[in-house]
């Protein structure tokens, strides 16, 4: 049932289901938002650099190339790679039942 655009949910695991999903939609969402701004600002950093420096005297290739206009692209971007394993999992890396098979490991353990 939905109520002013919430959802009205009586059973307690229904409840809590739905607190992790709007949990992972967020984390989803602030992702996304983190990815937009990194191109944004990047572009316009990027832009503004090889401007000023073909005002400099410098070459539209050498002004593009100059690795200054992509050191932010380079270092937020690993920033950004840490992100997106925090929000989609190290699935590439570990496999998709890594993080169950630990968990279940060490609950053998124990």
């Amino acid at each position: 049932m939905i109520i002013n655009g919430s959802m009205e949910i009586d059973n307690k695991e229904e409840q809590e289901k739905y607190l992790r999903a709007k949990g992972r939609v967020d984390e989803i969402k602030k992702y996304y938002t983190h990815l937009v701004v990194y191109i944004v600002v990047n572009t316009f950093i990027s832009i503004n650099k090889i401007m000023r420096n073909m005002s400099n005297g410098e070459t539209f290739s050498e002004a593009f190339f100059d690795f200054n206009t992509f050191a932010v692209w380079v270092f937020w971007g690993i920033g950004i790679a840490f992100h997106t394993f925090k929000v989609f999992g190290f699935n590439l890396i570990l496999g998709k039942n890594w993080e169950e098979r630990k968990i279940k490991k060490y609950m053998d353990e124990q």
